[in-house]
């Protein structure tokens, strides 16, 4: 296993919109530094809904990407979806909360699965592509930094299974926005989740 690209982008304003987004990420060959906010030199322009050290990469697999090209007719190349890494022979249905991957000098822990938004669909210039992302439950998944050190195509990976009850990507789709039953909730309260989403469990 190991990383395919790296992706990071700059602010540019979508087309129509008068914000500007970080969403447009593209390969690069050089190595990038990572700490516990994310790449350096990364745009993120919305800080509420993303960024910070429980979203401070989003990944995606190549199985993922494979599947997208097959179902969209047309390549799908690393950053079309705002992710910064994608990882060799990595399918985001099988990845859960916990799972860590790591390189020679970085290490990352899964927190949550990516919820497409609005500004995914304008990417897409497709108005219907978020629930369509959602339909698919390949969201990718995004990791909290444990050790800082720099990211590089090429470094090799090597994966390491969450030891709990697993919380799987497609899981956090199917139950967004939705009240869990007392066990499902204990399952994701014992996991190292998003803090966001663990601030809403625990007022619930």
């Amino acid at each position: 296993m190991k990383i395919v690209a790296v992706c990071t982008g700059r602010a540019e304003r979508l087309a129509g919109k008068s914000y500007k987004t970080g969403i447009f990420k593209h390969s690069v060959d050089a190595g990038v530094m990572v700490d516990r906010e994310g790449l350096i030199g990364d745009a993120i322009c919305n800080r509420k809904h993303h960024g910070g050290p429980d979203q401070a990469v989003y990944c995606m697999g190549s199985l993922d990407l494979d599947w997208w090209s097959a179902e969209m007719g047309r390549e799908i190349v690393p950053g079309t979806f705002g992710e910064n890494l994608v990882i060799e022979d990595v399918d985001s249905r099988r990845i859960a909360v916990g799972d860590r991957f790591e390189t020679e000098t970085v290490t990352l822990e899964v927190t949550s699965a990516r919820i497409p938004c609005a500004t995914l669909a304008v990417r897409m210039d497709n108005a219907a592509f978020s629930r369509r992302f959602l339909q698919a439950g390949r969201p990718g998944f995004y990791c909290r930094v444990l050790r800082d050190g720099t990211l590089q195509a090429g470094d090799a990976v090597s994966y390491h299974a969450y030891t709990g009850a697993p919380v799987t990507m497609p899981e956090l789709l199917e139950t967004f926005g939705k009240n869990l039953s007392d066990e499902d909730r204990d399952r994701y309260l014992a996991a190292p989740i998003h803090q966001k989403l663990r601030a809403k469990l625990t007022s619930a």
